[in-house]
């Protein structure tokens, strides 16, 4: 029996542990799933014969020591910043792990110890990190079978909310963690075009995005991700003269969250004095010089915005001229702002979510000609609990694990899913779930 250890409960771990449950009845596999909220573990495991939920302070050594060596692989589903004390756990105890999130430069240099060890270690097995590299690299190593020459790679993703779920103006609610989304894009992007490095600080981020049309959806806003030159090599991108991965968003998002950003509403580096005590309208009226005029009159003024206009609408209808306490004693703005979009933005019980993710590649054929290529994915949640979000973070989590205990995966040490033994299999079982890319190819 291959006993399995999941590391978080939360909100993306749902379709993982499902999956996991469902193939363990299968090959006889046993499931532990563990929380610091034991109580949701056990709604997450469902009594199934073949898993358990189990208590963990994963700041607890000893604690997370003992669970780790009685199980054969380990799924990380915890914040980022905590893999690396499970990841060195892991080596001690041989145990092999998977994660769904970025790896860590601290995380790669464990690779030399986790070889020695005979050990996988696969981190961005998710989505976005995850599906993206290998639907990217399938299509990418296609291209090139054929002898095409790559000159142009873009690659979008955004979790969003479907049509049908769509009820507020901002055409947007909260499908992962609110407090990324708050904290999204602050750095400097960079990414290149027509063989130029170019730099977009955050304070430009949203107001210079640009649109981008899906197929059969219509056009979307799109905003560059901080380092899209971070796979070049990985991707075999090196001289390549255009290189872009951005987020997607509905229309009208990105001039509305640069506003926010504008008034200073994302930065969490400072406390907003007495937060406990003043109202959003108060709180609004301290980022404005004094002057005639109501705060939100004054408001429109500074952003250069017509009182009535889309971008105000929006402003308003979070609450920010509201003349209610915000109660959150010592938070920063980022802060502030994460709880008032949470009470906006959560989705309802029977709401959809929706994923889109698109490639666009242009490449040089073996004849010489130039050819485009869009490849585009788009899928709808079934409600507020059955998310795409936790679908397509999860099942490549399971998928992988599977590979693993088949003994499918020869590749040991600290990787992400870009090499054929990974994406290929898993690729292909995605499907079975509705993962379907759908290519179009035009001759420029």
């Amino acid at each position: 029996m291959k006993n399995i250890l999941i590391i978080g409960a939360g909100r993306s771990a749902s379709a993982c542990i499902t999956y996991c449950l469902t193939k363990a009845e299968k090959y006889g596999w046993f499931i532990t799933v563990a929380d610091a909220d034991p109580k949701l573990a056990e709604r997450k495991v469902k009594n199934h014969p073949h898993g358990r939920a189990a208590w963990l302070d994963v700041m607890k050594p000893n604690d997370r020591k003992d669970l780790i060596g009685r199980h054969d692989i380990v799924i990380s589903l915890l914040p980022a910043h905590l893999h690396l004390m499970v990841a060195q756990d892991c080596i001690k105890l041989k145990k092999h792990l998977v994660t769904a999130s970025y790896v860590s430069r601290e995380m790669y240099r464990l690779g030399d110890e986790a070889r020695d060890a005979s050990l996988i270690f696969m981190g961005e097995m998710g989505l976005d990190p995850g599906i993206d590299h290998m639907s990217a690299m399938k299509l990418l190593n296609d291209i090139r079978s054929k002898g095409g020459k790559i000159k142009s790679f873009k690659s979008y993703a955004g979790g969003l909310i479907a049509p049908e779920s769509d009820d507020n103006p901002w055409h947007y609610k909260f499908t992962w963690n609110p407090r990324n989304v708050v904290l999204a894009g602050q750095g400097t992007a960079q990414f290149l075009e027509n063989g130029k490095y170019k730099y977009t600080p955050y304070s430009r981020l949203f107001r210079d995005f640009h649109t981008v049309d899906i197929p059969g959806m219509g056009k979307y806003e799109a905003y560059p991700n901080r380092d899209s030159l971070l796979y070049r090599d990985v991707y075999g991108l090196n001289n390549i003269p255009t290189l872009l991965r951005g987020t997607l968003r509905h229309d009208g998002f990105c001039k509305a969250w640069h506003a926010l950003v504008k008034i200073g509403l994302t930065n969490g580096n400072y406390p907003i004095h007495d937060a406990d005590k003043i109202t959003y309208h108060e709180w609004m009226n301290a980022y404005l010089p004094e002057g005639p005029g109501s705060v939100k009159e004054r408001m429109a003024k500074f952003l250069s915005e017509e009182i009535d206009s889309p971008v105000m609408e929006k402003l308003e209808w979070l609450g920010l001229f509201r003349k209610k306490k915000i109660n959150l004693p010592s938070a920063t703005p980022a802060l502030i702002l994460e709880k008032l979009l949470l009470d906006k933005w959560t989705l309802k019980p029977d709401d959809k979510d929706m994923i889109i993710m698109q490639h666009e590649i242009e490449y040089e054929g073996k004849a010489g000609k130039m050819h485009r290529v869009v490849s585009s994915m788009v899928m709808k949640g079934n409600d507020s609990d059955d998310t795409a979000m936790s679908r397509l973070v999860g099942l490549p989590l399971g998928i992988f694990v599977r590979l693993i205990i088949d003994g499918k995966i020869t590749t040991t040490g600290v990787n992400i899913p870009v090499m054929p033994e990974v994406y290929l299999p898993v690729l292909e079982e995605l499907e079975e779930y509705g993962v379907v890319f759908k290519e179009f190819e035009t001759e420029l």
